[in-house]
């Protein structure tokens, strides 16, 4: 299989990684939502070819995740700013940091402290439960099929996993 054909396979991470998957697309979501906005600032902070930058803003915007909206007329300049379908990949940000923080920091630690403006504390992004709000971690979760699987990916999923 194709990588441009990894978005129409009936999974949920492989649709997500056609549109987010490569390493200047992270990154630039890292800094939106780091509240950059500008095609320049984008620019300055991650030091990627202005053609690569472009390509990859053209594409978030393309699938909704920023939009593009005017903060100048003379000339006209455009801003990107996070959707509503873009500020719901936060938990993915979050969870990417977390293990970042844990695995990544060469024994410096983390970067940057994240603080919770909400109780003023410094906090770690953990996944939890959304019905009994537990950490979770990969041995005390399943997966089943779903109504988004077909009937033949499921019965090929459930011969795999037996």
């Amino acid at each position: 299989m194709k990588w441009t054909n990894v978005g129409e396979m009936p999974c949920s991470i492989a649709r997500t990684a056609s549109v987010i998957g490569d390493s200047w697309t992270m990154l630039i979501l890292r800094n939106a939502f780091m509240r950059i906005r500008r095609f320049e600032d984008f620019q300055a902070n991650l030091g990627l070819t202005r053609h690569l930058l472009a390509s990859r803003l053209k594409r978030l915007v393309s699938v909704g995740i920023l939009s593009r909206e005017p903060y100048q007329q003379r000339p006209v300049r455009y801003e990107y700013r996070l959707t509503e379908k873009g500020r719901a990949l936060y938990p993915i940000i979050m969870a990417l940091t977390a293990w970042g923080d844990t695995w990544m920091d060469e024994g410096q630690g983390a970067p940057l402290n994240l603080q919770h403006k909400n109780c003023g504390k410094l906090m770690h992004p953990v996944t939890v439960c959304s019905e009994c709000r537990e950490p979770l971690n990969a041995g005390e979760v399943t997966a089943i099929p779903g109504p988004g699987l077909s009937v033949a990916m499921a019965k090929k999923a459930l011969k795999a996993t037996a």
